[in-house]
């Protein structure tokens, strides 16, 4: 059993089937699990501004019978007031676990050395393993077998991108990156999806073509500009236009299935037509963040109990 959640490297196929079926049990019977988390507390740390990561924890967290405590940046931001390394030893002398929504990765690494407690990474510049757990949970309900689907998707390369390749590749789903020419994902982390898919039957794919998404069981788009780049949409609409989900991409791949982690530029990546439409399971992907994560907080903070 792993001790921190950092990059979702952590979980090899047995451990990510494991718990996204006790995201499933916890999400079909709650009551079972009300006081899961009893007498814990959990400290999640804000640098970026977030609605579904925020509550989807705080609330879950409550749902399992722990204590959330919301710390954000406007307490000084962390290694600015007081290093990150005094931050992880003052809070795992009262907390039971951190989860942090950070800028950089290296501050999750520096929390998770001098924590005594798990740290769990709820966003980063390089990962977003909170957000693929659920998207897999999705795919689950949808499909049953994910071993089975083709993932694409499109848009910019970025920390979503890199989370989804990593656990596709973990859980034998095959998988395509279709992103314009200098948006490709990180290429250390595209090399570690390869090797892993390689060892679990899939394929792990990068392409500037949409030709490449034909034949995706499913398709995924992201906000072309990661926050806290303040690049205005408009000036890379010509840039990321062709790889907009809308009905004739849809049509095109031939996917019946929609997902977006949210927030969405609707009319830019997404068109609402496509959002609000059939194959969309937008708000269902949205809603599994709180299921996905808290089963990853039970099996970290009280294994023993499931």
């Amino acid at each position: 059993m792993f001790n921190h959640f950092l990059s979702g490297l952590e979980l090899d196929q047995q451990g990510a089937l494991k718990l996204l079926k006790l995201a499933q049990k916890i999400k079909a019977n709650p009551a079972d699990f009300r006081q899961a988390l009893a007498g814990k507390s959990v400290v999640t740390l804000f640098e970026k501004p977030s609605l579904r990561t925020r509550l989807s924890f705080d609330i879950g967290i409550n749902k399992l019978g722990g204590h959330a405590v919301y710390l954000d940046s406007q307490n000084g931001a962390m290694g600015a007031r007081e290093s990150v390394k005094d931050f992880a030893l003052n809070i795992a002398s009262w907390a039971d676990g951190i989860v942090a929504r950070v800028y950089q990765h290296k501050t999750l690494t520096t929390l998770a050395e001098f924590s005594s407690v798990p740290v769990v990474n709820s966003l980063c510049d390089l990962y977003h393993p909170c957000q693929a757990l659920a998207d897999f949970l999705t795919l689950q309900e949808v499909y049953g077998d994910v071993s089975q689907l083709k993932l694409a998707y499109l848009g910019e390369g970025n920390n979503v991108t890199h989370s989804l390749m990593l656990l596709a590749a973990t859980l034998g789903t095959d998988f395509v990156a279709v992103c314009p020419k200098g948006s490709s994902p990180d290429s250390q982390i595209l090399k570690q999806a390869e090797q892993i898919a390689a060892m679990n039957g899939a394929s792990v794919m990068v392409s500037d073509r949409i030709e490449a998404a034909v034949g995706a069981n499913a398709v995924y788009t992201d906000t072309w500009v990661s926050m806290g780049d303040d690049t205005p949409l408009e000036q890379v609409k010509e840039k990321y236009m062709p790889y907009q989900l809308n009905a004739a991409l849809l049509e095109q791949t031939g996917a019946d299935t929609v997902l977006h982690c949210q927030p969405a530029h609707r009319e830019f990546e997404i068109t609402s037509e496509v959002m609000d439409g059939p194959a969309s399971k937008i708000i269902q992907q949205a809603e599994n963040r709180m299921h996905a994560q808290n089963a990853l907080l039970v099996s970290l903070l009280n294994p023993n109990f499931v």
